[in-house]
C-alpha cells in the first residue's frame, strides 16, 4: 500500500470515528458558542474601558503549535473594541539588523503605553520552540534564552505590566485535521506553509522544546496557563474569561449620551453637490 493511500485510510477513519471513539467531549453548539461569546465580548469592552481611564498595562502571549487556534482567540477578542487600545502583534522573521540586536529588542518596541492591551501572536518565545527545533537559532542562544527569560519578564512584572500567557494545546490528530481542511479550503490554504508541514514531522522534538520552556519559565510571577483547544469553540470561551478575570477590572460608568440636534444656520442640499462625483457601481 502506498504512503498517500494509507494517509487517506486513515483520514477517513479519523473523521468516521465519533466523538467517544476518539475520546473527547462533543463539540459545542454554535448557538450557545455565540450567545455565551457575546457577554464575554460586552466585558471585554468594559475592560477597554477601565484600562483607557486608569493607565493600566497589559501583555498577552499566545504561543502553541501551528493550527493550535491562537489567531481565533485573538480575533473573538479584538473583534469588539479599538484595535488602538487592544492591539495586536505578530512580528514577521528578524532581518539582517534585527538579528544582530539584542534578542528581546524588537518586541521591546511594541510593549504597551498607559491604557493598552497588547496581544503577541506568537511572541519571544519563538527562541524556545521554532528557532531551536528548526535550526534557526544554535544552541547556545536556546540555553542562554531559557536562562535569562524569567529575569526578562520579572523586569516586566516589576515595571507594572499585567504580563499572561497561554499556551494553546492542541493533539496530533487535530492538527492534522486542521491542515487538511487548510488545503481544501482556498480560504484558508495561506495559512499553510513549509514551517507548518515540517511541524508535524517534528512532534515529538516541538513536544521536548515546549517541556524545555515550561520548566524554565512556569513562574509565579509569569505562569502559563495551557488552553486545550481541540474544540475552538470552548477553547476561545474557556480562554477570553480566564482572561477577565486574571484581570481585576472594574465597570467605569459613563455620561448619559445626547445626539444634538444639526445646526440649520448653514444648510444646502449637499447631496445634489454630489451628483456629478464618480459613485461605485451598485453591483448588489
Amino acid at each position: 500500500m502506498s504512503k498517500q493511500k494509507k494517509q487517506k485510510q486513515e483520514r477517513k477513519l479519523r473523521e468516521t470515528q465519533t466523538v467517544e471513539e476518539r475520546g473527547r467531549r462533543p463539540k459545542m453548539k454554535r448557538k450557545r458558542y455565540e450567545k455565551e461569546l457575546v457577554k464575554l465580548q460586552v466585558e471585554l469592552v468594559k475592560l477597554q474601558a477601565w484600562v483607557k481611564e486608569t493607565g493600566t498595562r497589559i501583555v498577552v502571549v499566545f504561543e502553541g503549535r501551528d493550527a493550535a487556534g491562537k489567531g481565533g482567540v485573538i480575533k473573538r477578542i479584538t473583534e469588539r473594541v479599538s484595535p488602538r487600545i487592544f492591539r495586536v502583534v505578530a512580528l514577521p522573521a528578524p532581518n539582517d539588523r534585527e538579528k544582530s540586536q539584542l534578542y528581546v529588542q524588537r518586541y521591546i518596541a511594541h510593549m504597551p503605553a498607559a491604557g493598552e492591551i497588547i496581544l503577541f501572536d506568537r511572541s519571544w518565545y519563538n527562541r524556545a520552540g521554532v528557532e531551536p527545533v528548526l535550526g534557526f537559532c544554535t544552541k547556545q542562544q536556546h540555553e542562554k534564552f531559557l536562562r535569562t527569560c524569567d529575569r526578562f519578564e520579572q523586569s516586566l512584572v516589576d515595571d507594572g505590566i499585567i504580563l499572561i500567557k497561554y499556551w494553546m494545546s492542541v493533539s496530533h490528530e487535530e492538527q492534522i485535521r486542521r491542515f487538511d481542511a487548510r488545503i481544501e479550503d482556498p480560504l484558508r490554504q495561506w495559512k499553510l506553509s513549509p514551517t507548518d508541514l515540517e511541524s508535524v514531522r517534528r512532534w515529538y522534538d516541538y513536544s521536548a522544546a515546549r517541556d524545555s520552556m515550561f520548566m524554565a519559565t512556569d513562574t509565579d510571577f509569569a505562569p502559563w496557563y495551557i488552553v486545550r483547544s481541540d474544540d475552538k469553540r470552548r477553547a476561545r470561551l474557556n480562554c477570553i474569561r480566564h482572561l477577565l478575570r486574571c484581570i481585576p477590572y472594574q465597570e467605569v460608568p459613563h455620561e448619559k449620551v445626547v445626539i444634538p440636534q444639526r445646526d440649520m444656520t448653514h444648510a444646502y442640499d449637499d447631496t445634489a453637490s454630489l451628483e456629478s462625483r464618480r459613485f461605485v457601481p451598485e453591483h448588489y
